[in-house]
């Protein structure tokens, strides 16, 4: 009966829309619980030497996967509760590497490695892409009508470019012999490696990030600084305001909602970094979560895949990304309640 009455509430086309979109995160959900492995099964195999009479034959044992009548190989599932997510943190390991203080040692387990290259990696860009982006948009709200539209598809141009293909290209610009190494090396007189590290590919990382999003917080700004209240403004230059008060007092306080908009996209869009990790090729030195949950789903030698692991390590990447944006959720649903 409450379903019914839910049902009929939210609408038959909503509901279908939230079981569609709920379905996927609760098979990862219930995968991240169990385990599917392979049956496998002992046989003995006779190896002989060749030759007639100096042969030698061996029994060997091996083990191999069983398969069924159509060839494929079996498997069975069985329920492992929390042994994935224990897998995947590895608490022994981290709760040892903590009692020492050896931050070292804390980053040679895959999971924290990973959490602090992507938690870094969000918080440092956030305020630069929001920074970078309200400027990009000052700058074109104050071009002049006949350059504007060509400033705007300039400025434009690094979102275009599809993300793993940009990062392949900042890759490239500092890789080896590349342009910007060249002009570095010059520069310093001192030969470079920026690869040979984590910390300068980290500072590429987030060159590459903050290059290619802060278009895209540009234009919703640009459409934001359409609706400011021009009388405002012009009552602010009337009372001998600077450029930066009617910034602060006037500008940014009504473009709040779409930085917070904007700093939600970015948020969710950051904590799942993976194309910097593939433009970078930098798994040697630093890796994000989402790259780690991708890695867990490459097959071993023998085929196999850590689904169950792989599978936690997506429900974490989902928490983290549910305690990054709460705060700012709750602020919007606030403001939300205050405006009615």
């Amino acid at each position: 009966m409450k379903f019914k009455t839910f049902a009929a509430f939210v609408g038959p086309s909503v509901l279908i829309m939230l079981i569609f979109i709920a379905f996927p995160l609760i098979s990862v959900f219930w995968q991240s619980f169990n385990l599917t492995q392979p049956i496998y099964k002992t046989i003995e195999v006779e190896t002989c030497t060749p030759g007639f009479l100096t042969q030698t034959c061996t029994l060997e044992t091996q083990t191999i996967p069983e398969l069924d009548e159509h060839g494929e190989v079996i498997t069975e599932t069985t329920f492992v509760g929390l042994q994935s997510y224990r897998n995947v943190l590895e608490l022994d390991r981290f709760w040892a590497a903590v009692s020492e203080g050896a931050w070292s040692k804390l980053q040679t387990i895959d999971f924290w490695k990973a959490l602090r290259f992507t938690l870094m990696f969000t918080l440092v860009t956030l305020p630069l892409v929001v920074g970078t982006g309200l400027l990009i948009a000052l700058c074109i709200n104050n071009a002049s009508r006949a350059i504007r539209g060509p400033v705007i598809f300039i400025s434009l141009l690094p979102f275009v470019v599809t993300p793993v293909i940009g990062a392949l290209s900042i890759n490239w610009l500092f890789r080896g012999d590349g342009i910007l190494t060249a002009f570095l090396e010059w520069w310093t007189a001192k030969d470079l490696a920026l690869f040979a590290q984590a910390w300068t590919i980290e500072l590429m990382m987030m060159f590459y990030r903050v290059w290619h999003v802060a278009p895209f917080a540009a234009i919703i700004f640009y459409a934001g600084l359409q609706t400011v209240n021009q009388d405002s403004l012009e009552s602010a230059v009337i009372d001998g305001a600077s450029r930066w008060q009617r910034l602060r007092l006037i500008i940014v306080p009504h473009l709040m909602p779409l930085i917070i908009f904007v700093t939600i996209i970015h948020l969710m869009d950051c904590y799942r970094a993976f194309e910097e990790i593939v433009g970078f090729s930098s798994q040697g030195y630093v890796i994000s979560l989402q790259w780690l949950t991708y890695d867990f789903l490459v097959p071993d030698q023998a085929g196999n895949r850590s689904v169950s692991r792989a599978s936690a390590s997506a429900m974490l990447t989902m928490i983290g990304i549910a305690i990054l944006l709460v705060p700012l959720l709750k602020r919007t649903w606030r403001d939300h309640r205050g405006t009615h």
